[in-house]
């Protein structure tokens, strides 16, 4: 019996153990999940971001900031059906507005319709604004928050602007829709550079370049003396966007000053080398019919400027993909203008002058042996 007794509290022992190792390891918690896929999208690893994203609506579906990150992921991968899915989802379930608000906006910018865009744009605004409203401050403050949606609301007044502007520029309100939510944007948010770009864009089409000029001045000196790698300083975008308004109204010299620090943040960029080589083809052509240097350089210099850059933009072209056919069609008709005027790339200047070089050299060599017989 004794013996029997052992033998039932080994096995008992042994069964305990059993259970203990095989007891499941908790896994990471959602908190850990999201922050690690934060991490991940910081890095844009957004395959890698989805699955534990994935992960965590598996678990919980109700977890609102990861469907949000999820949505953004999805539409960095490339799958704005599935990402429209999402953002739907979230405007019609989701308790917090700001996400809500959030998930219009980019509803706004999958939005195939015109009127749809400004639909989701517009219910955005409006949600934003509550949340502003809602909020007491002091008199006289601003919270970060509530600068920070100042500028949401701002950056879709612009959106709404631009649609005006392109998709419905033909319709008969079109004029005073973008006078009424630019005047909105600035405002809401006065010191702005796309906000006043843009209605300095609007005062273009309304062949009114003083007061366009005066508005791009104005957006400029918000940013143009700080130092570079500021994180006040406008996107890449914004400063071509700016650029091209330059050109516009023949201010060469401040769309070379913005182009240079674009190319300094990022020689890759396409556009920036081709709004250069542009600036250089006008900058040559009035020198040309002035008769006059500019900056120092004469027109056939301004040439030869233009159409380095110019070649540079067709050589990053090609080798980066990039979708703006209509742009590398007229750096190649701005090229051909430049051949025709005799203009050719320095390059090929520098081969010329290399077997100039050569022919210098064999004829020394020649000299020398004549000279030895």
């Amino acid at each position: 019996m004794g013996r029997t007794k052992a033998n039932t509290k080994r096995a008992e022992h042994r069964r305990l153990e059993a259970v203990t190792q095989n007891k499941a390891v908790p896994g990471p918690s959602n908190a850990a999940l999201y922050e690690k896929a934060q991490s991940l999208v910081e890095q844009c690893d957004y395959e890698l971001a989805a699955k534990f994203l994935k992960r965590i609506l598996e678990k919980d579906q109700t977890h609102v900031d990861a469907k949000e990150l999820f949505g953004v992921v999805l539409l960095e991968l490339g799958d704005l059906e599935t990402a429209e899915q999402v953002f739907s989802d979230l405007v019609s379930s989701c308790p917090s507005r700001g996400v809500v608000a959030s998930a219009h906006l980019h509803l706004a910018q999958l939005s195939e319709g015109p009127r749809i865009a400004l639909e989701h744009y517009q219910k955005a605004v409006d949600i934003l604004h509550e949340e502003i409203n809602r909020k007491p401050s002091a008199e006289g403050t601003l919270s970060i928050e509530d600068g920070q949606q100042r500028q949401t609301i701002a950056k879709a007044l612009v959106a709404m602007t631009e649609i005006w502007l392109t998709d419905l520029c033909m319709e008969p309100e079109a004029e005073q829709s973008c006078e009424s939510l630019l005047n909105a944007a600035i405002q809401l948010d006065p010191e702005n550079a796309d906000v006043l770009q843009s209605m300095a864009s609007v005062r273009m089409s309304q062949q009114r370049p003083d007061d366009a000029k005066a508005l791009v001045e104005r957006s400029w000196a918000i940013w143009k003396d700080l130092a570079v790698g500021d994180t006040s300083i406008p996107p890449v975008p914004l400063r071509l966007s700016l650029t091209r308004l330059f050109l516009e109204l023949l201010m060469y010299k401040e769309a070379l000053t913005v182009l240079t620090g674009v190319i300094e943040t990022d020689d890759q960029e396409v556009e920036a080398w081709y709004l250069e080589g542009w600036c250089f083809m006008l900058m040559a052509e009035d020198a040309k019919v002035q008769n006059k240097e500019v900056e120092g350089l004469s027109w056939r210099e301004l040439a030869k400027d233009a159409r380095d850059c110019l070649e540079t933009c067709v050589n990053l072209f090609d080798n980066r993909n990039h979708p703006d056919t209509e742009m590398l069609k007229h750096a190649k008709e701005l090229m051909q203008q430049l051949t025709d005027m005799g203009i050719t790339p320095s390059r090929v200047d520098a081969e010329g002058d290399g077997d100039d070089w050569e022919d210098v050299e064999d004829s020394e060599e020649d000299d020398d042996v004549e000279m030895d017989d």
